[in-house]
This record gives structure tokens, sequence and C-alpha cells, in this order.
């Protein structure tokens, strides 16, 4: 046999076998298709039942409780909703139905701790990966809490942009997340590092890491944030609690800075939040636009009168208030510098918060976690209720107020339908107990199931 022949054979077997190879791959890849196209075909519908129910808008519980969801989305409310065909139904019992609770002030890229010193050395020392690890560790604590969405105002390393895009791939499971990659504020005040001899961390900061001087370095930072992934803005408009080198109610930006920092986010259609104790800055932060106030320790009356004419939000974070308290009461070592302006602002905030439900400024809540043990953001309802707010208002603080504060109203905050299914239950009516808040044992996140545990008795 001629070696043409045999290569002309040989040939021929290559090409059977391309042949029936491609076929097996055409087979394959038509099986994928087709099984994806009948899992996108395919609807996930649940029927949620409760004995009652809050809506998120609504002056009161209403009864029975009843939310249709498919596909993530709510598609009814209440008992005479049309229920899909095929629909699962998960009786929850003695139990009110609510939407997703959602935080206006988290930290979930930082840790809770009672040791400043370690925990400023830890600082220095952790890896960012690990650093990661345990922020993934604190979202999902937060979630199982009822907490399906956060704005989280202050993170460095870009790890609250990174967490925000972990979840959002569903990675590891967490709350969604509005982030501000780390917050804006002046040379030597509470969003600049301070306490430390000069070189210590490296070369001075500047506008790339939020540290800012004259309006023209604001809008630069407002633009870098952005640009690395924040979809809010947050700034320090005064001194704080926990920073070592500065005043707690000292104003630390001008009229100008801040004027060109709000108009900057807005530009870019993101919201900004002022933490702000000292009334000097947080009237400049109002009178610049700022969306809200955060912790408003010593907040006067034309503020507030200011606030509620121009509709600015007031979060008390009434939680790290709390946090402080009990490290206080068990003798945690506090530098001296920081136990003073503690102090003084456990002792104003409460009064504070109390005129301002007093005055009808619009609140919402935000709990300053990581400056108490992340989890326990529940604890904010009842903090509200003991200061005089309705139960009934210190659930929609939790839920319709924060979403229309950042911007999510369309999306969130309320069981209507077309908006998106977070809907957590917890035990009982809150509006009598507020603190069956603090048991939640069902978590649906844009309709999956997170948690589905029997109830607390």
């Amino acid at each position: 046999m001629s070696d043409s022949v045999v290569d002309k054979k040989r040939l021929g077997v290559r090409d059977m076998i391309k042949i029936r190879f491609a076929v097996v791959i055409c087979c394959l890849l038509g099986i994928a298709i087709a099984g994806q196209a009948q899992q996108k075909g395919e609807s996930k519908s649940y029927v949620l039942k409760a004995t009652w129910m809050f809506d998120g808008k609504s002056n009161a519980v209403t009864s029975p409780g009843v939310v249709i969801v498919t596909d993530g989305q709510i598609m009814g409310v209440g008992a005479n909703s049309a229920v899909p065909a095929g629909a699962q139904v998960i009786d929850l019992g003695d139990a009110t139905l609510l939407p997703g609770f959602i935080d206006a002030h988290t930290h979930l890229t930082m840790m809770y701790s009672e040791d400043y010193a370690r925990a400023a050395l830890e600082g220095l020392r952790k890896p960012i990966p690990e650093m990661a690890l345990d922020a993934s560790v604190n979202a999902r604590v937060t979630l199982m809490a009822g907490f399906t969405t956060v704005r989280d105002v202050g993170s460095s390393n870009y790890l609250d942009a990174g967490l925000r895009n972990a979840i959002n791939r569903g990675v590891v499971p967490g709350p969604r997340m509005l982030v501000a990659v780390h917050a804006i504020g002046a040379t030597g005040g509470h969003c600049d590092e301070t306490g430390y001899r000069e070189g210590a961390l490296g070369p001075e900061t500047g506008p790339d890491v939020g540290v800012v001087n004259g309006a023209d370095e604001a809008r630069r930072a407002v633009r870098l944030a952005h640009k690395y992934g924040a979809t809010v803005i947050k700034t320090c408009a005064t001194g704080g609690v926990l920073s070592l080198a500065d005043a707690v109610d000292t104003p630390q930006l001008t009229q100008a800075e801040l004027d060109a920092l709000v108009d900057e986010a807005h530009a870019l259609k993101l919201k900004a939040a002022a933490h702000a104790h000292g009334n000097e800055g947080a009237k400049r932060a109002v009178l610049a636009g700022i969306d809200s106030i955060e912790h408003g320790s010593f907040l006067q009356d034309d503020t507030l009168g200011l606030m509620k004419m121009r509709g600015t939000y007031y979060v008390p974070t009434l939680m790290a208030v709390q946090g402080l308290s009990e490290q206080i009461a068990k003798g945690v070592a506090i530098p001296p510098a920081i136990r003073v302006k503690a102090d003084a602002a456990i002792a104003s905030v409460h009064k504070t918060f109390a005129k301002a439900v007093t005055m009808g400024v619009k609140i919402g809540l935000g709990t300053d976690a990581a400056v108490y043990p992340h989890g326990r953001n529940a604890e904010e309802f009842h903090q509200m209720v003991d200061l005089g707010m309705k139960p009934i208002d210190a659930l929609k603080a939790g839920t319709s107020n924060d979403a229309d504060l950042l911007g999510l109203a369309d999306k969130i905050g309320t069981l209507e339908a077309g908006k998106l299914a977070d809907v957590v239950a917890v035990p009982g009516d809150p509006s009598q107990n507020i603190r069956q808040t603090e048991h939640v044992f069902f978590v649906m996140k844009e309709g999956k199931i997170y948690k589905n545990e029997p109830a607390a008795k």
C-alpha cells in the first residue's frame, strides 16, 4: 500500500474523530443551553404567611400577613393577592412580616474591640486579605439579624467596595451595601488618622484617602471616591468621639469646603452624609445641602429647625452610645482624651434625639456598627422607643425612612408589589413590643431565603 493511500486513510479516521467530537460538543452545548433556558423560564414563587404584617408605611400592623414573591420580586400583598400556581407556602405562624431592615450607618469592615491599644496594633499588622475575611463574617451576622440593606460609611483599603462586590456576586452572604470607600474630612480631623508621630504612617495624607484642605480638594476627593466605587459620600463636619487629636464638637470643614463636597456628590447623583456632633459644623453641612446628619450629639434648636425645614434626615446612632456606655460600665481602659468626649456625648445625645422627635425632624435608623458588636443592630429600635418615639415610627425609621434616605425607595423599604422581595419575620407584634425586632427568625433578600428558624418563644 502506498504512503498516499495510508495518509488518506489516516486523514479519514482523523476527520471522523473530529466530526464525532464536534457532534458530542454540540449535543452537550445544546443540553446546557436548553437547561439554562429551562432554568430561566422556571419561576420560583412563595406565599409567605403570618398572623401580622407591617408594610413599612402604614400607621399600624395589619392581619393577616400575606406576601406573594416570584423570582425575587414582591408580586402581591394581602389576603386577596393572586397566588401563582405551584407556589411554595411558608406559614410563619404567630409572627409579623416586615420589610427587610435597613441600617444607614455601619462599618462592616471594622472589628469591634474593647482593647484600644490592641485594636490600633492589629490595624497596622493584619494583612488586608485577613481584614476582608473578618468583614465577610460581619456581613453575614448583620444579614442574619434581619438587615438586608446597609449604608456603610467609612472603611479603608477599598475593603467596603470589595465586600459589596463579593456580596453582589453571591460569593459571600450579606446585606445590600452602599459604600463610601472612605470618609472625607480635614487634615488632623476625625476622618484623618491622628494620635501618631509625624511620618509614622507614611507620607502626609491627601485627597486620595479623603483628607482635604480647600474646596477644590474636597471636589477632587469626592471624584476619586466615586471613581473607585463609592455609592455614597461620607464627610466629617466636626470632631469625633473616638479620634485622639480633636475636640468632639468643633467644626472641621469650612462652609466653602462643605458646599463643594455636597455639590459634587449630588452632581454625581450620590447622597451625602455628615458625621457631625457639634452644632456649628452640623449647621454648615445642612446649609450645604447634606442629606443626613449622623450622631448629632450637641444639635441645638436652630439647626434642628433648619433640618426640619430642609427635610434633612437625622441618624442618631444610639447604639454607639450604648456600646460606649457598656464599655465604661465594664471598666474598659479607654484613653482619657476619648473618655472625656464619650461622657459629654452620652450626656447630651439622648436629649437631642427626644427634641428631634418632638420637633418632627425626619429620622432614619443607623447604629454605628463596630462601636458595639456586629449583629446587635436591631437594638436601635428599642433605643428610639425608650426615648419617646412611637414603636410604629421606629419601624418606619428602619424601613421606609431609610429607603428614602438612601435613594432606594423605589426598590426597598416597603412591602408592595413591584419592590424587591426583602422580607423578615419576628415573633408576635413588634408594634406592641418593639424588642421583638431583636428576634428575627426569617430572612429573605431578593427572594432568596437566608434564614428560616423556629420562632423564639
